[in-house]
C-alpha cells in the first residue's frame, strides 16, 4: 500500500524534520486562529507551556488539551528550561553511535587488522569480547572501521616533483 505524500508543503518539511503533530489538539487557540497550527509540534509545545504559566492554567487539563500526558509537558517544561527553543525539538531515542567500540577497543581492532595474517571478523569480535567483555554486533564493527578508514588521511605511495 503506497502512502501519499502530502500535498502542503509545510506538513511535508514537517514531517521531513520530524516534527509533525500527531497528537490531537482540542485547545480553543488551535481551533479559533489560522496562525496556530497544530501540526508544528514545536508550536504546539510552547504554547502548551505558555498556557500554563502565563494564564495560570491547570497542568492536567492544559497537556490533555494540548495531546500530552503530564509526564510529557513535566518533560516538555524541562527540555525548554534547560535548552530554551531548541529543547522543543524532537529527539533521537536511543544511544548515538557506537558506544561499545571505544577509542581503545578501535585501536585494539586496528592491530588486529595489520597482522601478517589478518584474523576474520567473527574471530576479531570473539577476541574483543575475551578482552574487553562487550559483545559487539558484526555490523557496528564493519561501520565503524568504515568510519575510521575515511577519517584516515590517504597518503599517495608517490609524489612525483614538479620541476
Amino acid at each position: 500500500m503506497d502512502k501519499k505524500q502530502p500535498a502542503d508543503p509545510k506538513e511535508k518539511a514537517l514531517r521531513e524534520d520530524g516534527a509533525l503533530n500527531t497528537h490531537p489538539v482540542t485547545d480553543a487557540l488551535f481551533k479559533d486562529n489560522d496562525f496556530f497550527d497544530p501540526r508544528d509540534l514545536i508550536q504546539v509545545k510552547y504554547e502548551m507551556l505558555r498556557k500554563v504559566h502565563k494564564e495560570s492554567q491547570s497542568i492536567s487539563q492544559t497537556a490533555a488539551s494540548f495531546g500530552f500526558s503530564r509526564p510529557s509537558f513535566y518533560k516538555t517544561m524541562n527540555d525548554f528550561m534547560r535548552e530554551g527553543i531548541a529543547g522543543l525539538l524532537p529527539q533521537k531515542r536511543g544511544p548515538q553511535g557506537g558506544h561499545k567500540l571505544t577509542p581503545e577497543v578501535l585501536e585494539f581492532i586496528d592491530r588486529m587488522v595489520a597482522m601478517d595474517k589478518p584474523m576474520s571478523i567473527p574471530a576479531i569480535l570473539d577476541e574483543v569480547e575475551k578482552r574487553f567483555g562487550v559483545r559487539v554486533h558484526r555490523r557496528s564493527l564493519e561501520k565503524a572501521r568504515r568510519r575510521r578508514e575515511k577519517k584516515m588521511p590517504q597518503i599517495p605511495e608517490k609524489i612525483e616533483r614538479q620541476g
